[in-house]
């Protein structure tokens, strides 16, 4: 698998082999991550979960391998798993994978493992399966490793999502094409969607029309409202690039009218704030103030208590994924973590907005990928 230049590669034997480096510090004796991002992001094989075992199993010593259903084997060796170099145990409909995969692992670390991490979304009977396969062993989460990895991304990485970003801001720039006045959220949602895809994603992840009052709650689901002159619309929209890399991007809008003053004033707070949270990013900075900078301003204006969430996420393979800007959380931001900024204000029965970019941590400053206007937008409805 390449980046978005073609050029630089995405995954490389040496992110699992820093996966067990980083387990080994930990005390972990074993890392066992089944189908989903990690997995993804370790070997480059997305594979479906079901209840058939599929695993990439990190033993403290010894070479990492696969354990994947025979039937599926081929699927590995297509992937960009299969030019890795991991040894792949394959298992027949009659084996117990779980034993083929504690017994491998056992060999390698030469005593059974104690300390088993597993993937925080391992499906439970996965997880529990390989605690029975070693009896006495205890579990935990794998995000203490996985994440120092994923948390600072590559140049590569940083550019399947800047791909991402720009596909997405040219959604946003078609807005006034479907968000018009006597439309549903449905209809309008669906017409934006179709969008995603046309523009360069192979997957959407979501789309939040928040029209008037229902843009007061911003996980918003989509409904048959119709979307009225004058209404406040927040669009909160995302998709999945071919590579697996996430774009999540949203702009507040108001359709056949314009913006009253007092909508116009507390926007223009949300905007300051926005862009108070963004300059503030830089190396060192312990990700809980990139939140305050953003919450202050909003505070300090007389709107704190309509401020209802984070200041933000990590993206990538993941819409939502460490590091999270919230109070708390001290870890110092380096260069390459990606996050989105997105302080809003919601007024309960009436209408919300939020603004959002996705940004990256760069050795002297921040870099935003998306780059569409910020301002409250009026469309003509």
């Amino acid at each position: 698998m390449t980046g978005a230049a073609g050029t630089a590669p995405l995954v490389t034997i040496d992110r699992v082999h820093a996966a067990r480096d980083i387990a080994a510090d930990t005390g972990a004796d074993l890392l066992v991550l089944t189908p989903g991002s990690d997995l993804r992001y370790l070997t480059g094989y997305d594979a479906h979960a079901m209840e058939r075992l599929t695993a990439l199993a990190v033993p403290r010593r010894g070479e990492p391998f696969l354990v994947v259903p025979r039937l599926e084997a081929p699927m590995v060796d297509a992937s960009p798993a299969g030019a890795l170099g991991l040894e792949v145990l394959a298992w027949d409909e009659t084996d117990d994978p779980f034993a083929l995969l504690a017994a491998t692992a056992t060999a390698r670390i030469g005593a059974a493992p104690t300390r088993v991490a597993v993937g925080n979304r391992t499906w439970a009977e996965h997880a529990l399966g390989v605690q029975r396969a070693l009896p006495g062993s205890a579990l935990e989460l794998a995000a203490p490793v996985v994440d120092r990895l994923r948390m600072v991304k590559s140049a590569a990485e940083i550019e399947e999502l800047a791909a991402a970003g720009a596909a997405i801001d040219r959604v946003h720039a078609r807005m006034a094409e479907f968000l018009t006045v006597g439309r549903t959220e449905a209809e309008v949602g669906a017409m934006i969607a179709a969008a995603i895809i046309e523009e360069g994603h192979v997957g959407v992840d979501f789309t939040i029309v928040g029209s008037g009052p229902n843009g007061a709650s911003p996980h918003h689901e989509l409904s048959d409202r119709v979307v009225a002159a004058g209404d406040v619309v927040v669009i909160d929209i995302g998709g999945e690039t071919a590579t697996g890399y996430r774009s999540d991007c949203t702009r507040t809008y108001v359709v056949g009218g314009s913006a009253s003053a007092e909508v116009a004033e507390w926007y223009g707070v949300l905007h300051a704030a926005q862009q108070a949270a963004t300059a503030a990013v830089r190396p060192g900075v312990p990700a809980e103030q990139i939140d305050a900078a953003a919450r202050r301003v909003i505070a300090d204006a007389g709107w704190g208590e309509h401020f209802i969430h984070r200041t933000g996420h990590g993206i990538g393979l993941d819409s939502h994924e460490a590091p999270y800007i919230v109070e708390g959380n001290g870890i110092p931001l380096v260069p390459g973590m990606a996050f989105s900024i997105e302080p809003g204000i919601y007024l309960a029965g009436r209408c919300g907005a939020r603004i959002e970019d996705i940004v990256v941590c760069t050795e002297d400053g921040v870099r935003p990928l998306n780059v569409g206007p910020r301002e409250l937008v009026e469309l003509p409805g």
